[in-house]
């Protein structure tokens, strides 16, 4: 049950063939591990709505990247230079983020999407998730930093990946999980594994390279790391991220790296009954409207500043603010004006949760909520509007409410009956420590030398996130990293 091939790679999302690909490219013979079955094969790429974060200057710039669509002409997309990337990524972290990381990342970040694009993988411009339409002109405003993704999100993100593997001569086994590092004189000489038919064996190979995500779907490891409360938290994606591998690199001398305390975590429906790894809806039980309302906790008071910036800057932060609250959980509410500019795919799709009054206090009943709080909460947020600011929800606006807390952009009043609560909880993402590694995705060990024979990428990789996250950074990181490991294995 023995292997021997050049390259092994331990995972089978976007950044594991990313690595597979650049390997397969320099006519390495190359294996992909990956623990799901064909059915549940994929990680949490799988389970994206496959945004990409890259450097471009405009739609001039990116359009040959883009399938055809009818509204290009009339879409409206800023440049994305080097250091708007840059200042994101230190606002974000609050300067926390390897900084030779980051810059690997940013360099890379244009030229990988034309490299993937050259593969055969398709994108197209968001306008469902990061335009909204200007009425007077016609135009979409592009906002955020952030436009382009996967043509069907993360399934069609990573079927293109495996097409263009198998085309490449890549062998993927599904069902195979990998175990233990083989190291032979201080180097990796392979890996082993377990399948799903009992079978065990190891695979030999001049490189491994390992893209096996975080820890995210272990209860008891999130406890550790991240506190008692995770341990609640929604599952987003893949449940088969149980940091096997990092526990394996840690054992076979890597130094761990990143913020392992914190993670990527959003606002996710709270009541749906299938809320933790639907493959069928995967990224639709988010819920990024919370900018255009308020979110109140179970007492019915307001916790955050829903406007501080664009989603793309708060939605990976405010799951951990929720998980705070009591009972872990929370709602968004909405007036019909704001109601109507959500996104269909999130708030309209079958079975979401909502709440639905014509006055405030029968929609305090209906949530369960104190009806004298919500009520004062919303009048205390109506009242500190600055209704002389213009409303434009494809800038930063600052039509603030001066209410406790403040909300600094696009406060619109809740006054336009009906209402509407949506109740959220915690759902979690990936983790954000994992293995140190150089910018040429070698595995470190806590010297800082280099583990010869051993690369990492993708969500294991730990240094560039820390707190909060970029909206698209991560499936652009693992594409990079996952690049350069392919390029050296």
């Amino acid at each position: 049950m023995d292997t021997q091939v050049d390259v092994v790679v331990v995972g089978g999302g976007n950044a594991g063939f990313s690595a597979a690909h650049a390997a397969a490219e320099r006519g390495r013979g190359v294996l992909v591990l990956e623990k799901g079955d064909a059915e549940s094969s994929g990680g949490n790429s799988f389970y994206t709505a496959g945004a990409f974060r890259f450097v471009h200057d405009g739609i001039p710039d990116i359009a040959d990247l883009l399938d055809d669509d009818e509204r290009l002409p009339v879409s409206v997309l800023p440049s994305y230079p080097p250091e708007a990337f840059r200042a994101d990524m230190e606002k974000v972290t609050s300067g926390r983020n390897d900084r030779e990381l980051t810059e690997a990342l940013i360099e890379d970040s244009r030229d990988v999407m034309r490299w993937l694009h050259g593969l055969g993988l398709r994108f197209r411009l968001l306008y469902e998730r990061q335009a909204y339409r200007d009425d007077a002109t016609g135009r979409y405003m592009f906002w955020g930093g952030l436009a382009v993704g996967s043509t069907e999100g993360g399934k069609g993100l990573v079927a293109e990946h495996t097409r263009a593997a198998r085309a490449a001569g890549v062998q993927i086994r599904y069902g195979t999980r990998a175990g233990d590092l083989v190291l032979e004189d201080g180097r990796v000489r392979g890996v082993t594994w377990r399948d799903d038919s009992g079978g065990r064996g190891t695979v030999r190979a001049e490189s491994v390279v390992l893209a096996a995500g975080g820890f995210e779907a272990d209860a008891e490891m999130r406890a550790e790391h991240l506190g008692a409360p995770w341990e609640h938290a929604k599952v987003r994606g893949t449940p088969l991220n149980t940091g096997d591998m990092i526990r394996s690199a840690m054992v076979a001398g890597a130094a761990s790296s990143g913020d392992w305390g914190t993670c990527h975590s959003v606002a996710w429906d709270a009541c749906f009954p299938d809320n933790e790894s639907n493959r069928e809806l995967t990224n639709r039980l988010t819920r990024g409207g919370y900018p255009l309302g308020i979110v109140v906790n179970a007492r019915g008071e307001r916790f955050l500043d829903e406007g501080a910036d664009y989603r793309n800057y708060t939605y990976a932060k405010y799951g951990a603010a929720i998980l705070e609250q009591p009972g872990g959980q929370a709602f968004q509410v909405f007036d019909a004006t704001t109601r109507a500019r959500l996104r269909t795919e999130e708030y309209d799709m079958p079975g979401a949760s909502v709440v639905v009054a014509d006055t405030v206090p029968e929609l305090a009943s209906a949530m369960d909520v104190d009806r004298g709080t919500l009520v004062a909460t919303v009048e205390e947020f109506n009242a500190g509007i600055d209704r002389s600011v213009p409303f434009d929800p494809a800038v930063k606006d600052g039509r603030a409410s001066h209410a406790d807390p403040p909300k600094s952009n696009w406060a619109v009043p809740l006054e336009t009956p009906p209402f509407y609560a949506f109740p959220v909880t915690c759902g979690i993402t990936f983790t954000f420590g994992g293995v140190r590694a150089d910018t040429g995705a070698r595995v470190l060990d806590p010297s800082g030398a280099r583990i010869p024979g051993l690369f990492v990428c993708g969500e294991m990789l730990g240094g560039l996130f820390s707190g909060n996250y970029p909206g698209g950074a991560g499936l652009t990181a693992g594409a990079v990293f996952g690049r350069r490991a392919g390029r050296a294995a």
